[in-house]
Order: structure tokens, then C-alpha cells, then sequence
């Protein structure tokens, strides 16, 4: 599944194509995701100028005069700028067509999202998607010993392991699966340790990582596990960069310990026993 850093490599790629571009038609080729798209898509955009693209967890937040489109890329979905002379691919959802040029949805398992959010109902952040998500990683509201207090807050009388606390993403978005193992690693925590025993040292060291982690994760492209290619295509090299995820036996890059993989709430966890002693 794409996480922040897919979400953010996706971003920068089709930004500079799209900014102050006017839509020019609109496709829905199947709009049967995990929430229908708006049948009346092509009325509410066409004409309209691509103000600023943000995201805002793992959603993309393209802005118009009239409101945001809200795209989610689910499980496999990826998100490029093509020539509109590419021909079409099975499994491409919704186009937008800037001139000749195209920004194509294709997402084989239809768990992605193209939403509309009018200027009418309030700032988008309002958006009922995006209400209960936690802080950006990369935010004021993160930075420095602030995201140290807020992860120590909101961890204190949390029983539920740190690992499956940070994939909640209530304190902080965007620390999915790969990147929790690696900033537990990183941070020297035991990923099935209770998020509410953490003292404030083992919290300033994890916001620490996270946001390091994630930095390092979107400079390398992201992950590609499977599906994801950025906007050019390209997969993400951030599994060739990994200090504990999927290295399972393999010794530990600063003990030589052999990394162990655990199941936390159906997903694997790699850790090692000596750096991140219980």
C-alpha cells in the first residue's frame, strides 16, 4: 500500500506538470472504487485552473477555485502524467486531460478514492477523512521536543504495542508498516513494547527517527513492494535502504544479530533482539 512517502514522491512528480494548468476533459473509465466517484466529475472541473497540489496524509489534495479533489491511491493504486497520445491501460480508472497532456488513475484493485470537496462545506481540512488524522511528521506541530511531548501524551495509559500505536497514525500520520520497523529500529524500541511505558528520552528518540526515516524514505523514491512507480514510472529504492524490514535472519546491521519478524495485528514486524532489547 502506498504510505506518506509514496503519497509525497507522487506528489512532487505531477506537481510542477499540473500547476496552473486548466482541466480540459474529464474520463471515468470505472467509477466504482472504494467510494464512487462523482458521476458529475467533468462538470465541476472542466475549465477550472490546478491552484496548488498538498497532501495531507495519504491523500492527495489537488486545489481549484471551487474546491479540492481528494485523491487516495488505496492499495495498489499509482498516479502519472502521461502524453494523451499513451494509450490506455486495463485497470486505468480516471483521467484528467490538461491540454496534451493527462494525469491517469490506474488501480487494480479499485481501493483508491476520487472525492469531491466543495469551497461550500468549509476548508478541507474539515473533510470528514481528514479531521481525525494525526499531526504531519514534517509539520511545526512535530518538529524538534514538541512531536517528542506529543507522542509522549498521547501514548500515556495506551496498553496496545508501540508498533501497532504508531500505525494508528493518531499521534502522527504517514509511518506505515516498512517505516514503523525501521524508526522502532533506528529509535532502539522494542515494537511490542506498550506505547504507554515510554519515557520521554524513548519518545524524543522515536520522533526523531520518524522524521528521519520518512525523509530518507521519500529521497530514495519510496518502497515498491509491488505496485507502486512514481509519476515517471519508476519504482521507489527504499527497500535496498532498510536496517530490519524483510531482512528476516539476516544479521543485524549494527550487532549481527539475526533480525527476527513477528505478527502484529496481521502485519510483519522486524526488529533486532539486541538493539531493541525489551
Amino acid at each position: 500500500m502506498p504510505e506518506l512517502p509514496e503519497v509525497e514522491v507522487t506528489r512532487l512528480g505531477i506537481a510542477p506538470h499540473l500547476q496552473g494548468q486548466a482541466v480540459t476533459a474529464v474520463q471515468i473509465l470505472d467509477g466504482r472504487l472504494r467510494w464512487p466517484v462523482p458521476k458529475n466529475l467533468s462538470k465541476l472541473l472542466l475549465g477550472q485552473k490546478v491552484k496548488d497540489i498538498r497532501r495531507r496524509g495519504k491523500y492527495l489534495l489537488i486545489e481549484f477555485a471551487t474546491g479540492h479533489l481528494l485523491i487516495h491511491l488505496g492499495m495498489t493504486g499509482t498516479l502519472r502524467v502521461l502524453s494523451l497520445k499513451e494509450p490506455l491501460k486495463l485497470h486505468d480508472r480516471v483521467i484528467l486531460e490538461f491540454g496534451s497532456l493527462s494525469l491517469r488513475l490506474h488501480d487494480p484493485r479499485k481501493f483508491g478514492a476520487v472525492l469531491w470537496h466543495p469551497v461550500s462545506k468549509g476548508p478541507v481540512e474539515k473533510n470528514l477523512l481528514l479531521q481525525k488524522l494525526g499531526v504531519e511528521p514534517f509539520s511545526q506541530e512535530f518538529d524538534g521536543e514538541i512531536g517528542a511531548e506529543l507522542l509522549y501524551q498521547t501514548s500515556r495509559n495506551r496498553s496496545v504495542a508501540v508498533k501497532q500505536f504508531l500505525l494508528a497514525g493518531q499521534a502522527v500520520v504517514g509511518v506505515g508498516n516498512i517505516y514503523c520497523s525501521e524508526s522502532l529500529f533506528k529509535a532502539g524500541i522494542h515494537p511490542a513494547k506498550p506505547a504507554g511505558k515510554l519515557t520521554r528520552p524513548q519518545c524524543s528518540r522515536l520522533a526523531e527517527a520518524v522524521r528521519f526515516i520518512l525523509k530518507r524514505a521519500i529521497a530514495a523514491g519510496g518502497s515498491s513492494l509491488k505496485d507502486f512507480v512514481n509519476s515517471d514510472g519508476d519504482p521507489g529504492h527504499f527497500m535496498v535502504q532498510t536496517k530490519v524490514y524483510d531482512r528476516k535472519d539476516q544479521p543485524c546491521k549494527v550487532c549481527k544479530t539475526p533480525i527476527k519478524q513477528i505478527v502484529q495485528g496481521q502485519r510483519s514486524t522486524y526488529f533486532c533482539p539486541t538493539c531493541q532489547k525489551r
